[in-house]
């Protein structure tokens, strides 16, 4: 670690960044961002690095979710407070059913900027540059709405500032009590075409609270019915709005990137001899690598011992977006070899990227089949390794959208057109992630 520095990752190669006009405003963003205060605490991330570390030993789960890319156009309070009530539904039914702690972590305040496999696009016989996400240009097809612009950074930190604002309002004032989640979910479960198969877990959750305020426990005299933490995430794709935003802790003298609690690698910048790796090798946050079929033993290891070199349990957390059909053949491989080197790592499932197919409509589109198929065979893959399956990765939104078919309303390719909102990649909707949770909840009783 001698040789790194918040800006050594300049001197390598890099992928997936934007070409800007004018690279004298560029330097005029950055350095606004530096001077600009922190968006998160070290203490805070430190926190989430203790909790993933009981995860890691297997005496906890990871929870994250959120939209696959946030927007500048549907950034409203309405939208923040849906997408943070599901996340806790969700938490509150897989917390009773697994019987051990869920550490919330949002795809939240920050999640602005999308990798692509193509650098552009043609619609119509007009070819622009591909859609990078809000931080970096915008989604209309028009020559201007495509060109990069380095003010863009300031908007996402303002926004994501003001997101983090209010979802920590909602986490501490009472959005959060456990009596209004569980009536969330018996809701949900009321109105599920599927009821019968979730009402007994919903039920006994409502029990367990009623026993609570039955021997004197309430949110008066427990802050843990009233209150909950939440943790924000995003893909650190962007290094330059990440090194503005890395500051040097005074308690411990260490560098924290302060745009997120736990960042990510996508798996199209995860060379090890690149930019994205230089830098993550360096920030104190618990961080996470995406891992796909095709990774060889050799190179995760190698990847895991420069990003974790300590062998520090709740440091790393590994993503796999295998896909339904790949899965059962690649994740045990990697399990052995980790497992065998005794290296520590949380293994969580990213089960909506590998899944994703065009629509007879048109859509790009996942099936909740597909993804529960891929959930399945990763706990499955576990326990028959003998590893823990940590956590699941879920691109999501608390609206009712129509994005990925399937589901207990039985979502078609035709319904997609009713409710097609996203701007980059295919979300479960409310209901879909709630029925998730129920199903995954049956893997974390057994």
């Amino acid at each position: 670690m001698n040789n790194w520095q918040p800006d050594s990752w300049r001197s390598k190669p890099i992928l997936q960044q934007p070409e800007y006009d004018n690279q004298e405003q560029v330097n005029d963003v950055e350095n606004k961002l530096s001077s600009y205060p922190p968006l998160v605490f070290a203490a805070e991330t430190r926190e989430l690095r203790r909790q993933l570390g009981e995860v890691c030993q297997g005496k906890g789960f990871l929870l994250q979710g959120g939209d696959c890319a946030e927007s500048f156009s549907e950034f409203n309070a309405p939208k923040i407070r849906d997408t943070f009530k599901v996340l806790l539904q969700m938490a509150i039914v897989m917390t009773f059913a697994g019987r051990c702690p869920v550490t919330k972590v949002a795809r939240m305040a920050g999640q602005y900027a999308k990798p692509r496999s193509s650098n552009f696009e043609t619609i119509d016989g007009v070819t622009l540059p591909s859609y990078r996400g809000d931080i970096i240009n915008s989604f209309e097809f028009t020559e201007q709405a495509r060109r990069p612009d380095p003010s863009r950074l300031l908007d996402a930190y303002h926004r994501s500032a003001s997101t983090l604002n209010l979802l920590r309002a909602f986490a501490q004032g009472g959005l959060a009590d456990l009596n209004e989640v569980n009536r969330w979910n018996m809701a949900f479960v009321e109105h599920n075409p599927l009821k019968d198969r979730y009402k007994d877990m919903a039920s006994r959750i409502q029990d367990a609270i009623e026993f609570m305020k039955v021997i004197g426990l309430n949110a008066l005299n427990t802050p843990a019915l009233h209150e909950t933490t939440l943790f924000t995430s995003h893909e650190a794709l962007l290094l330059n709005y990440e090194q503005a935003l890395t500051r040097t802790d005074t308690l411990t003298g260490k560098p924290y990137n302060c745009s997120a609690h736990m960042v990510w690698i996508g798996e199209r910048t995860r060379q090890l001899d690149h930019a994205h790796i230089e830098f993550f090798r360096g920030i104190h946050n618990p961080i996470g690598v995406k891992v796909g079929p095709t990774m060889d033993e050799d190179e995760l290891i190698n990847l895991v011992d420069v990003l974790n070199p300590l062998n520090d349990p709740g440091r790393l957390t590994l993503i796999t977006r295998m896909g339904a059909d790949k899965l059962e053949k690649n994740l045990p491989r990697l399990l052995r070899r980790v497992k065998a080197e005794g290296r520590e790592v949380v293994w969580s499932s990213d089960p909506m990227h590998g899944n994703t197919f065009k629509a007879s409509s048109g859509y790009k589109t996942r099936n909740f089949d597909a993804i529960l198929s891929e959930i399945r065979q990763f706990f499955a893959a576990h326990k028959a390794e003998g590893t823990h399956a940590g956590g699941v990765h879920l691109e999501m939104t608390g609206q009712h959208v129509t994005e990925c078919t399937g589901g207990a309303y039985a979502i078609s390719d035709d319904d997609l057109k009713q409710a097609y909102k996203t701007q980059c990649d295919p979300r479960l909707n409310a209901d879909q992630v709630l029925e998730m949770a129920f199903l995954v909840a049956d893997h974390l009783r057994k």
